[in-house]
Formats: structure tokens, C-alpha cells, sequence
């Protein structure tokens, strides 16, 4: 009997298994980073062991100070989430020898999914089919996909669409993935972009029962990461339906499988279906499924590994689930990284728990550092429903009115893409989001002038003396306040508080009903409205029930040294500096990479602004960067 886990994790799935222990009444211990000393999932264990260090290769994914942090802090067992060690055969081995027991499937059935070129010729021995990896491929093939041959999460993936651009994205696929993987073997696939990613949940015991689960649709995915996943996967016939689940038993079967994982699978627009991996783990998105089979898959994996057996089937799926991953990261700006504080986070649910329809799994709480040394997810928001238009429904509503204040988010995506038509109808694949950008990410300032009325209505309520403020006896000139929105567009309000009332430039028709320094309450024509605002220093949040606008108040004096010189390509987020391209001296296009920062097991660009001469460089491989540093010069013909 199991009496203490440690979880070889952290954040939001460290506090979802624990949450699971406490239900059956088994301790938990935690691991953490010095950065993540005072997060969540420390606070909640009944023991937490420090992992010295900051950065995963000196932490999380040392495998040696894990099991001894078990053993240490009297743990009988170990549960590895995901990501990190959780796909490491050496690992599950090595917690196995410790006399600890193994959240997971034995380590041989980890080895064999381990590469992806061996698990492909696995499968198709098992009579599962498969997508041919491709020894030289020609034009014919293209486009392509280079893969990462270990591990997964979109690292090490690279879309090539001409032969000539294929070595150079074989040299950084492989460079990515040894330093994610520490294996630089990568292979090539034909890329289909209008593909669905199709997975089956399997669950299995020792006693030669296989489950699938249920299936899920993944396919909405920027980077070849997930955003937004549901169960059961739509439009699917009953008999595609019932093959995918066979080919996903034979899998599991064929490497003798034991504890929860998931075969992952490439439906091609003509109906047929790929193997792609399996995913030797619990999954980001296990929560659509657990909503529509009432099932709590941890506490499976708990009871699977203390040798209990499952029912000879699993049960039936009920509705509809779907699960957005809210990300600190900003989608108009290709998806960059955030970091900072998350002020306030606050949902309709209380954080890790289940209420009505709703459920929130978050690793950060309000006060929480978003760092760059993990993963960019904040939380994951699931809805239920009878239909998948209701759940879709019932997700964008509760996404749009969270009150979230700090890091750009994905937020307005989430909300856009669960109310856009082709989502609604249906019409997933790999591709959608990046065939929908212009509408998922377009500037939406339709109400920012009025929420920077509101602002300055609520910051002169917070200075309000016995006079209302900007009131003279005789007319004076207008109150002025200055704000920049998340999109650098400058807004200026202008206005009076006078005897008659509210008096604004811009605003004609509209009047004033109350003001406190954290609400607002306007009536534009017959329309009254309710402004809540937040503000930390000159960061400003106002929110309505239509949704939150991130305002910046611009300082009446601006700092005369905050003047960058043209051409200076600053760091747009903390990071490490992972390749260079370019060399001091050479003459550069716009829009050319430089090189590229890695922040949040992401790689970003920093390019050219313009064509011109690379001055100065001073990034060199390995750097790490703060927010706003200079990395580079690029000077103009002009100006040389």
C-alpha cells in the first residue's frame, strides 16, 4: 500500500496529482528549484526537498537527486508527471532499484517508445499503421517535417518546404534536440498541414487488461504545441472510431504496457489514420477525458501500479470536454514568451477544484513569478456540457471574464478560436491556427479609448479631496492622462468634472454615474457600463464583462534615458542565447535572424529591423539575457 508520494514535477500537474493523493489519503513530498522555492506546489505538500540550482539540467531532470530526495524524505513512490524525466527509461529504472515504486509503465515499454524511428518500425510489426520516415527524400515528398527521434512537445521540429532549406533545418532540429533530449537523432516525414492530431487514452493494469479511453482531438496547435484539445474527438464515423481504438490496444499491447499513456495518431483528410508516437505518460489534456468518463486518471495510475486490476471495460463517454492551455506568451508577436508578475488570477472556479461544469488546473497563484526557465503554461480551464457547442460556449465566456492581471496571456486567442465558425463546425486540423491568425490575433481596440476614460476617472478617484478633482470655479484647462495600450498605440484622455458633470474630449455622449479608484460606472447614449480597475504601478487592468484591457500609464515627464540608438535589437524577453548567425561586419536584410533566444523550452528570432550593416554584436552562444538587452546593432546605409 502506498502511504507517500513524491511528484519529480512542479507546478500545475505536481498539484493535480497531490490533489488526488489527499482525496486517498497518501502523503506527498514535492521537489523544487531555488526559483520555485515559495510556489503552490511546494506549499501544499506535506514535505518539500530544495533541487540546488535554477535551470531543469541542474534540477528537474536530475534523475540521481530525485530518487534521493524520495528516499530521504521517507516517499514509497514516485510519480513523474510530465515532461521532465517522465519518458526516461533510465529514470523509471533507477527509482525501481531504489526499492521505490514507479508511477508509470515498466521501463522497457519506455525504451521502446523512446525513439520514434524504432517505435514506428515497432508498430508497424504490430500491424498498426504507420507514417513511413523517409531515408531520402525528394521533391515529390515535399513539404516535410523534421522530428526529433526522442521526446516531443515541438521540440526539434521543423517544417521544410524546400530541398534547399532542408540541411540547415536538419542541423538546428538536431542542435534543439540534443540540448532538450540529449540525443541529436532527428528523421524526416511528409508534413500533411491539413492533418487532425487524433489520440486515444489508454489505461492498462498487470493483469493483461487494456483500456482505451475514450479519444481526443488535439489539432488546434501553435509550434506543434497543443492550445486547445477536447473529448471525444468530432466527426469522427463510428467505424474510423472503433479502428483508432483497436490500433491504440495493439500498441499497447505489442510493448506490453502497464499504468496510463496515449497513442497519438495523424488523420489525413482522406479518412485514414498514422501512428505518430506514444506518449509513455500522463497527458497535458487528461482532464477532457476524466470530464466525460467521470473517471480521475491519477488515482488509476495509483491503483494500477499497487497491482489492482480494472474492470474488464471502461466506462462510457457522456458530452463533451474541452481544454484551452492559457499561456504567458503573446500570439501577435509569434508567440513570445511573458514574464513578470501575475498579479491576480481569478476564475469563476476556485483554483484546483471541481465546480459545476467548470474546472481550473493552474500552477501559479496571485503574487506568482513567471520565470523563463519552465514552460509558458499558466493554467488549463476545462468546461463540460451535454454538446460541444455548449462546452465551447461555457469555455470562452469563463476564459473572457477572468480577471488576469500581469504577463500578456493568450487569452483573447483561447476566447476567438473557441467562437470561430470553422472551430464551431468542426473543421480542425494541424494547421488552423495559423491559418486563422489574422483573426485570432488582430489588434482589438474597440473599447480601449473608454477604458482609458475609465482609468483616469478611477486614478482621480484615488486622489478625490473634499473638491471633486480638475473642479475650479471658473473654467480651467482639461484633466490629461496618457496611456499606451499592449499594441504601443498612445491614447490621451482629456476631460472635466464639472457642476453638470462629466465633461470629456472625445466622449460627447458620455456621462458619469460613480467613481471609486477600483470601479467605474459610465452611459454612453442609453448604455450603462461597470468598469472594474486594478492597477499596480503604472501597469493599469480594466475590465469589463466583454473582456480586460492592459493599459500602461505613460509618465507625464518621460525618462530622458530610456532612448535606445537606431537600429539597437534589444532582448524582447529574458532567455538564453542559443545560436548566432550572422557575424559583426556583415551586411544584413531586413527581417533576416540574427539569432535565437531560448526562453520557455521555446526558440525565437531576434532578426534584422532593416537592411543595413551588422555593427556590433555582443551575444555570444550560451549568454544569458535580461529583458531589454542589447544584443546587436544594425546600422542603415544612411547612417554609416
Amino acid at each position: 500500500m502506498l502511504t507517500n508520494l513524491l511528484v519529480a514535477n512542479r507546478g500545475e500537474i505536481a498539484r493535480r496529482v497531490f490533489r488526488t493523493c489527499r482525496a486517498l489519503g497518501i502523503a506527498t513530498t514535492a521537489v523544487h528549484s531555488d526559483p520555485d522555492a515559495d510556489a503552490p506546489h511546494v506549499r501544499e505538500a506535506d514535505a518539500a526537498v530544495r533541487l540546488p540550482g535554477a535551470a531543469p539540467a541542474d534540477t528537474y531532470l536530475r534523475g540521481d537527486l530525485i530518487v534521493r530526495a524520495a528516499l530521504d524524505a521517507g516517499a514509497d513512490a514516485v510519480h513523474p508527471g510530465y515532461g521532465f524525466l517522465s519518458e526516461n527509461a533510465e529514470f523509471a529504472q533507477a527509482v525501481l532499484d531504489a526499492g521505490l515504486t514507479w508511477i508509470g509503465p515498466p521501463p522497457a515499454a519506455i525504451a521502446a517508445m523512446g525513439s520514434k524511428t524504432a517505435a514506428k518500425r515497432l508498430m508497424a510489426r504490430a500491424g498498426v499503421p504507420v507514417l513511413d520516415a523517409l531515408t531520402e527524400p525528394t521533391e515529390a515528398d515535399l513539404p516535410l517535417l523534421v522530428k526529433a527521434a526522442a521526446g516531443g512537445g515541438g521540440r526539434g521540429m521543423r517544417v521544410v518546404r524546400s530541398l534547399a532549406e532542408l540541411p540547415g533545418e536538419i542541423e538546428a532540429a538536431k542542435a534543439e534536440a540534443a540540448k532538450a533530449f540529449g540525443s541529436d537523432e532527428v528523421f524526416c516525414e511528409r508534413y500533411l498541414p491539413a492533418g487532425r492530431h487524433v489520440e486515444v487514452q489508454l489505461m492498462a493494469d498487470a493483469h493483461g487488461t487494456v483500456w482505451a479511453v475514450g479519444d481526443r482531438d488535439c489539432s488546434l496547435q501553435r509550434r506543434h504545441q497543443k492550445v486547445i484539445e477536447e473529448a471525444p474527438a468530432p466527426g469522427i464515423p463510428d467505424g474510423a472510431r472503433t479502428a483508432l481504438h483497436e490500433a491504440a490496444v495493439a500498441a499497447a499491447r505489442a510493448i506490453g504496457y502497464v499504468g496510463a499513456g496515449t497513442a497519438e495518431f495523424l488523420l489525413s483528410e482522406d479518412g485514414r489514420f498514422h501512428f505518430l508516437e506514444m506518449n509513455t505518460r500522463l497527458q497535458v489534456e487528461h482532464p477532457v477525458t476524466e470530464a466525460v468518463t467521470g473517471l480521475d486518471l491519477v488515482a488509476l495510475q495509483l491503483a494500477v501500479a499497487e497491482g489492482e486490476k480494472l474492470a474488464a471495460t471502461p466506462p462510457p463517454t457522456d458530452g463533451c470536454a474541452i481544454e484551452v492551455r492559457l499561456y504567458a506568451e503573446d500570439p501577435a508577436h509569434d508567440h513570445r514568451p511573458a514574464t513578470g508578475t501575475l498579479h491576480h488570477f481569478e476564475l469563476t472556479v476556485p483554483h484546483e477544484e471541481f465546480i459545476g461544469t467548470l474546472r481550473l488546473d493552474s500552477g501559479v497563484e496571485n503574487g506568482s513569478t513567471i520565470t523563463p526557465h519552465y514552460d509558458a503554461m499558466l493554467a488549463k480551464v476545462i468546461a463540460w456540457a451535454p454538446t460541444r457547442t455548449a462546452a465551447a460556449r461555457r469555455l470562452a465566456d469563463a476564459v473572457a471574464r477572468a480577471r488576469l492581471h500581469g504577463p500578456t496571456t493568450n487569452r483573447e486567442l483561447l476566447v476567438r478560436a473557441l467562437r470561430h465558425p470553422a472551430f464551431l463546425e468542426g473543421r480542425l486540423h494541424t494547421g488552423f491556427l495559423a491559418e486563422h491568425a489574422a483573426d485570432l490575433t488582430a489588434p482589438d481596440d474597440k473599447g480601449a479609448a473608454r477604458a482609458a476614460l475609465a482609468a483616469a476617472l478611477a486614478d482621480a478617484a484615488s486622489r478625490r479631496t473634499p473638491l471633486p478633482s480638475g473642479w475650479r470655479n471658473l473654467p480651467s484647462q482639461p484633466q490629461v492622462k496618457r496611456y499606451r495600450t499592449a499594441d504601443a498605440e498612445e491614447l490621451e484622455v482629456r476631460y472635466r468634472l464639472t457642476r453638470d458633470g462629466l465633461r470629456a474630449d472625445d466622449h460627447p455622449d458620455t456621462a458619469l454615474v460613480a467613481h471609486e479608484p477600483d470601479a467605474v460606472t459610465l452611459r454612453h447614449g442609453g448604455i450603462r457600463r461597470t468598469y472594474r480597475v486594478a492597477r499596480y504601478g503604472e501597469d493599469v487592468y480594466v475590465e469589463t464583462p466583454d473582456g480586460t484591457t492592459a493599459l500602461t500609464a505613460v509618465p507625464r515627464f518621460p525618462d530622458p534615458t530610456a532612448q535606445t540608438e537606431p537600429g539597437a535589437l534589444l532582448a524582447p524577453m529574458p532567455g538564453t542565447v542559443v545560436r548566432i548567425t550572422a557575424a559583426a561586419g556583415d551586411t544584413v536584410t531586413a527581417g533576416q535572424p540574427l539569432l535565437f533566444l531560448e526562453a520557455m523550452k521555446m526558440e525565437h528570432s531576434v532578426t534584422a529591423p532593416a537592411d543595413g550593416t551588422l555593427s556590433e554584436l555582443r551575444a555570444t552562444p550560451g549568454q544569458q539575457v535580461e529583458l531589454g538587452a542589447l544584443l546587436a546593432v544594425v546600422t542603415s546605409p544612411q547612417e554609416a
